[in-house]
């Protein structure tokens, strides 16, 4: 494991603070007409990402305000309308989104059940309702010792092709941790291990900066068996 300082480049992924830079004063129709190209680069970014899969939202955005003709940054908005977008997206023009992610779920607490030894998390898109059926079910699993998962998939004969994530810990840390993907029953997993640690501090989301949703099994399985596995 590697971890490094970390340095801000998810530009725009959150509203910044008072401190770091000071809010441009507009007129009504000035900020109406800013706040309408936000919202046209954000449906337009979550097509892009929903139509073409991936999860870069910076690039998305970027491409999204790149073809809708707008060159200035104050016109790119927030990761976060971003993934609402993308989440209004799916249920608009995606209607069988509901039972792609509920089949993911499914998946995932079922591995998240064998993985039982590395208290596994649930996180990433198939977490936050964002996926769709190429997108693969991210669980965090923890050890402080990197080899036991390798060893674990290894003594059930389970073929897994090793990587690495990086995972920013806090503000001032981002590490590079071993991940681990692999295909069961038609739905891919990326492993990625972290240290016991993490379970009580939650890396940040790439989206918003902020601790990642992310789920236990327990959580899960309450989730699934809530109205329409909600």
């Amino acid at each position: 494991m590697e971890v490094a300082m970390a340095r801000n480049t998810a530009r725009g992924s959150r509203p910044p603070s008072s401190r770091q830079r000071p809010a441009r004063r507009r007129g009504g129709a000035g900020q109406a007409a800013l706040d309408q190209r936000r919202q046209q680069v954000a449906q337009d970014a979550a097509r892009l990402l929903a139509e073409g899969g991936g999860a870069d939202y910076t690039r998305a955005k970027l491409k999204a305000a790149q073809r809708l003709g707008y060159r200035d940054e104050a016109s790119l908005p927030h990761n976060t309308d971003v993934e609402r977008a993308l989440l209004d997206y799916r249920r608009l023009f995606q209607p069988d989104a509901g039972d792609v992610l509920h089949q993911a779920r499914e998946a995932a607490l079922e591995a998240m059940e064998f993985l039982a030894p590395f208290q596994p998390r649930l996180a990433g898109p198939v977490m936050d309702g964002t996926a769709d059926a190429s997108t693969p079910v991210t669980l965090h699993l923890h050890s402080e010792d990197p080899d036991a998962v390798p060893r674990f998939l290894a003594q059930h004969a389970i073929p897994a092709e090793p990587g690495e994530r990086t995972v920013r810990l806090d503000r001032a840390r981002r590490g590079r941790f071993p991940a681990w993907h692999l295909e069961a029953g038609g739905v891919g997993f990326d492993l990625v291990v972290l240290p016991l640690a993490v379970l009580r501090q939650a890396p940040l989301s790439p989206v918003d900066e902020r601790p990642m949703q992310r789920a236990s099994a327990a959580q899960l399985r309450r989730t699934l068996e809530g109205p329409a596995g909600d």
